[in-house]
């Protein structure tokens, strides 16, 4: 994996996002809470601090859960909630360990369909559905990876020339548009919950 993305709107950060499985997922799991950027900047900044190029599922997982925590903590703070974050990160890694042998590779190569990918996915500790089904689709748009049927298996995140997640993102432009969607969601989202509490049964 070695392609150019623009998720951390940081070239450092996201030079390790193109070339490195476990940072790109490391990122989707802390992008929750927190500006997108600010999520995916995070795997380089645990790097930084790890005083390493990459990120090493084994040797995150085989980390004294405090010490890891304080390194989340540092200032600047890689999440609002570093401590839980931190242990979500060791909890992710520890699954790619027993179960892939620490390569997030395994997860999607010679994976037969993206149905079976999305299960994968799925399967991975702090990713639910909809996370699952983002980066899938940021596997489908972005990186390369195109298992039977992975476009319908990631639902509408992978419609073509859609902007509604970072599965669409490669530049500033199209950053816009995805913020301009979610914000469109939100508050959707939130006059349909206005208009029910309106009424009686």
């Amino acid at each position: 994996m070695d392609v150019t993305l623009h998720l951390a709107q940081d070239p450092d950060a996201d030079e390790l996002l193109g070339r490195s499985p476990l940072a790109a997922l490391v990122g989707m799991l802390l992008d929750q809470q927190v500006p997108m950027e600010w999520a995916f900047k995070g795997p380089r900044t645990i790097a930084d601090r790890l005083g390493a190029t990459d990120l090493d599922a084994h040797d995150i997982a085989a980390r004294d859960p405090e010490a890891f925590a304080a390194l989340l903590s540092e200032k600047p703070a890689v999440h609002r909630y570093p401590g839980s974050m931190a242990k979500r990160v060791q909890q992710l890694c520890q699954y790619l360990v027993e179960h892939y042998d620490g390569d997030p590779t395994g997860i999607w190569e010679g994976v037969g369909t993206g149905r079976e990918l999305l299960g994968r996915l799925e399967e991975l500790p702090g990713f639910g559905k909809q996370k699952a089904q983002i980066f899938l689709a940021l596997l489908g748009k972005q990186l390369g990876v195109h298992p039977k049927g992975w476009r319908e298996a990631a639902g509408a995140y992978g419609e073509a020339r859609s902007f509604r997640s970072v599965a669409d993102i490669t530049g500033p432009e199209s950053l816009a548009k995805v913020r301009a969607h979610k914000q469109e969601m939100k508050a959707a989202a939130k006059a349909a919950k206005a208009s029910g509490s309106g009424g009686g049964k």
